[in-house]
């Protein structure tokens, strides 16, 4: 009586969870759909209530949560270990355990749909902004790359002037809540409601380093993430990656581009400073597959105080360099295939495409 009640309950949720795939599949394919009713409906009230509750405390409940559900994994991988040693490896055995690990994943893929995943198939950005999503060609290339180089050295003189250059991370964290209240002026959909808000300190900066990840958001607790161990200079751009995140642009070029954005109509020179040397790099290694040589001899046109950023940038990089970190970079190359981003890791890159559609519009960097 027990095994037949056990059978039917777990049957029923696998009914209830097909049905919800299913549902969640066919209501992303319009991205016109989710942008209206997900991203500007459902996400918003997630993203209002999770602030509201973890907001407010100083550190991350996400990290901690991560922690129990590695420890949880860990344990069950022993404990059905040990089972299977004690029963043996059959069918009956092996199959029913798999099946049931499975539906939890399945449910961790509706739960991450439904709180912030289904960001990752809107409109966004191309849309609101209605630029022309299509490659740019060499010469428009080059020019963005041109102009960059400009920018970037023309925002580090600016920052060099400034008395405090690096802020600690309370006042970091409220500097890019005003580049995006400036910037929600100009475009209302990168307003930052207040009582959403939840950027905090990782608490994993230390493995981060080895791992690869400066900044992450956590869609389960709606709370983004700066690794603060990272040079300071990076870490302004890297705030308003993740607030983007936060703002529903899930796709990393559309963060990217969100972040950019957020200080093109700001008078913050650190945060100016950080973003277009991040935009540089991309640039850069966008023309590197074009023309080597151009690529290189761009570092000859950067102002000694840029050169001396990158070349610290480069040596914390390569002094955390381990074995693990591309096996890191190359799973969650996957993930991001699978979320509607086929170029996987140089995804990030593709920012720049969505600059050089601004550029063509309306004529600004």
């Amino acid at each position: 009586m027990y095994i037949r009640r056990s059978s039917g309950n777990k049957l029923r949720w696998w009914v209830i969870a097909v049905v919800l795939v299913i549902a969640i599949k066919l209501f992303s394919l319009n991205g016109e759909w989710v942008e209206k009713y997900y991203t500007y409906g459902l996400y918003p009230v997630f993203s209002t209530v999770s602030g509201f509750l973890l907001g407010w405390i100083p550190f991350s409940i996400g990290d901690i949560v991560y922690i129990f559900v590695i420890v949880w994994v860990l344990y069950k991988i022993f404990k059905n270990i040990i089972f299977l040693f004690k029963r043996g490896f059959s069918k009956s055995n092996f199959f029913p355990k798999s099946l049931d690990t499975l539906l939890i994943l399945v449910y961790v893929y509706i739960i991450f749909n439904l709180v912030w995943g289904l960001n990752y198939n809107r409109s966004g950005l191309i849309g609101q902004l209605e630029l022309e999503d299509v490659p740019y060609d060499t010469a428009m290339l080059m020019t963005i790359h041109n102009i960059l180089v400009e920018k970037v050295n023309d925002s580090r003189r600016l920052l060099s002037q400034e008395e405090s250059v690096y802020p600690d991370t309370k006042t970091l964290f409220e500097r890019s809540r005003a580049t995006f209240k400036k910037a929600g002026e100009k475009y209302p959909f990168l307003r930052y409601n207040k009582r959403s808000e939840s950027v905090k300190s990782s608490m994993y900066g230390w493995l981060g380093n080895y791992l690869g990840f400066t900044g992450y958001y956590n869609p389960f607790t709606g709370e983004a993430h700066i690794n603060n161990t990272v040079p300071q200079f990076l870490r302004p751009y890297i705030v308003n990656h993740e607030v983007a995140h936060q703002l529903g642009y899930a796709k990393e070029d559309a963060a990217s581009f969100a972040g950019y954005l957020a200080i093109l109509y700001s008078d913050d020179p650190l945060f100016k400073y950080s973003t277009y040397l991040d935009l540089f790099t991309y640039a850069n290694r966008e023309v590197y597959y074009v023309d080597s040589v151009k690529s290189r001899s761009a570092y000859e046109k950067l102002d000694p105080a840029v050169i001396k950023d990158l070349e610290e940038w480069r040596d914390f990089t390569q002094s955390h360099r381990t074995f693990i970190a591309p096996a890191i970079t190359w799973l969650y190359g996957k993930f991001l295939k699978l979320n509607e981003q086929p170029q996987g890791m140089r995804s990030y890159n593709r920012v720049i495409v969505m600059l050089a559609a601004y550029y063509k519009k309306y004529g600004v960097i």
